[in-house]
């Protein structure tokens, strides 16, 4: 039995016409209806019911018609694999993180895979995480790096560590010396992110406002949280940032302080898709969740 057989013998019980189906495969009836008599004699079954009105399936027709279904479909998903395989040597691997958690580690990361995987094109894309799981979703990435829970059927996440929050402001322009006079604070102007590029994160940064008494006047917003940090040491407001961001920013002219009292911290996850088991994506992620610790 050949794969053609299977191939015509499929169109026909879609069709369940041999005019129809022959038009399909583009090729004449008579040829057609000879290789579905030869598949009927191999496998000793009659699969068809011809008469002058109609072509029906019989019940092992109807089972051919189920298996050979699953088989094609799992010779389609060897295929993909087969390929992604070859890529995985001397193809590319994408990672997306967002601004917020971008550190050292990422850095150590790109440099640890072009040693394990010499012949891969590595990229680093900085997006946000609504675009990063559509891009995961859609096979544009293989790994993205986001903030806040997700939702997605496709995509396996592993938690790579908790992040807290902290105050960040300019120290020529205020100050402060502890997390008891925040509240000092409450008529300063701020810079957050985007509502519409983050929601959950701009929610929780009025969220962490409220718990410490007060309302933030946001006089200028950003999508990228380099840009926040560099507007507040320009001194145009003072802003609420992960931790994380203070931990890899070194800058003398801007202070942190951790904002400990409120408790609130947000996961930072690895994600990829779950069809993905390839060995390149499985030492990146080894590699992340090795060096939580480090954060």
């Amino acid at each position: 039995m050949e794969l053609r057989h299977l191939k015509y013998f499929l169109a026909v019980a879609e069709e369940l016409n041999f005019t129809k189906a022959s038009e399909k495969l583009f090729i004449s009836q008579p040829p057609l209806s000879r290789q579905i008599i030869e598949l009927e004699q191999e496998l000793q079954a009659k699969l068809f019911i011809r008469n002058n009105k109609k072509v029906e399936l019989t019940e092992a027709g109807k089972y051919l018609q189920k298996e050979a279904k699953e088989l094609f479909q799992k010779l389609e998903r060897i295929s993909l694999k087969t390929k992604k395989i070859a890529e995985n040597v001397s193809g590319e691997f994408r990672i997306a993180y967002i601004s917020s958690i971008y550190s050292a580690v990422i850095s150590e990361l790109i440099q640890y895979l072009k040693t394990q995987f010499p012949y891969v094109n590595f990229k680093l894309f900085e997006v946000s995480t609504t675009k990063q799981i559509n891009a995961l979703e859609q096979g544009k990435i293989e790994m993205g790096i986001i903030r806040s829970p997700i939702k997605s059927p496709t995509i396996k996440s592993y938690l790579w560590f908790q992040d807290g929050f902290s105050l960040v402001y300019n120290k020529n322009n205020i100050q402060i010396k502890s997390e008891e006079e925040i509240l000092n604070l409450k008529n300063e102007t701020f810079v957050f992110f985007n509502k519409d590029y983050a929601p959950h994160y701009h929610e929780v940064l009025l969220e962490l406002c409220s718990f410490y008494g007060f309302t933030p006047k946001i006089i200028h917003e950003a999508n990228n949280i380099n840009s926040i940090v560099q507007l507040v040491k320009n001194g145009l407001g003072i802003s609420i940032v992960p931790s994380n961001i203070a931990k890899n920013n070194p800058d003398s002219a801007i202070g942190f302080i951790e904002l400990k009292k409120v408790n609130l911290f947000t996961d930072v996850s690895v994600i990829i898709s779950k069809e993905d088991n390839s060995e390149i994506t499985k030492t990146a992620v080894d590699f992340l969740l090795n060096k939580s610790s480090e954060h």
